[in-house]
């Protein structure tokens, strides 16, 4: 029942980029055309809907750096794209916006040497600003995404401030 309810809260064009991004092949070719990076590394969207995002990112010989853990790039990459992907679902179908991101943190708990998943859960609070921002209006808001490891310990927060703006 909640995920019907959550569904029905998207717009149809947000229900679209939703179902695109969560098919693997669809997702692969934007990326490619995109974010190759995101290609290489392995990233996948693991669960995308109005609540939340979760990004999934392997530990690989594309991902690993010299220490047998996973590279800061792509751990920041995945977490990025797990607020990102939540951005662009909360702007689909509400007008024009751009969106930039202006600041980014991380702080790093354990060492990432195996599958990692990222989750941004703050997609009522993103969609709450998005939806009272009037033309013209520029709003910052900060996601947190938090990344896990598969025995569910926090291996770092990676705080991604992004800055929209309403176009008329």
């Amino acid at each position: 029942m909640e995920r019907k309810k959550q569904l029905s809260d998207l717009s149809k064009e947000a229900l679209d980029y939703q179902v695109k991004m969560t098919n693997p092949t669809y997702f692969s070719i934007a990326m490619l055309l995109k974010l190759p990076s995101v290609v290489f590394w392995g990233i996948r969207i693991k669960t995308l809907n109005s609540g939340l995002c979760q990004v999934t990112l392997p530990f690989t010989w594309k991902t690993q750096n010299p220490f047998k853990s996973i590279y800061f790039a792509a751990l920041a990459g995945a977490a990025e794209l797990s607020t990102g992907a939540l951005c662009q679902m909360a702007m689909a179908g509400k007008g024009q916006f751009s969106m930039l991101v202006v600041e980014f943190r991380s702080e790093f708990y354990k060492k990432a040497n195996q599958k990692i998943t990222f989750t941004c859960d703050q997609g009522k609070e993103l969609f709450e600003l998005l939806e009272k921002m009037e033309p013209g209006d520029t709003e910052k808001l900060t996601l947190i995404s938090s990344g896990k490891n598969e025995s569910g310990e926090e291996i770092g927060r990676f705080f991604v401030t992004w800055s929209f703006k309403r176009k008329a």
